[in-house]
């Protein structure tokens, strides 16, 4: 087997893995129901907000 032949396979189960893991992550996002989403963010929101942490990127002046 030439080198370039193990560069193909290997780059073309780096691609298979990732389609794997992509969907994998999309289907437990669309497992959640609108009203779930909408939980976790207030939650998220009612921390962030209650322990006066400034996320990251957001200058308080």
């Amino acid at each position: 087997m030439r080198w370039w032949k193990v560069l193909g396979l290997a780059g073309l189960a780096g691609v298979a893995a990732t389609g794997v893991v992509v969907a994998r992550a999309e289907r437990r996002r669309r497992a959640y129901t609108p009203e779930e989403i909408r939980t976790r963010l207030r939650d998220r929101h009612a921390a962030a907000t209650a322990g006066g942490a400034t996320p990251p990127g957001v200058d308080r002046a």
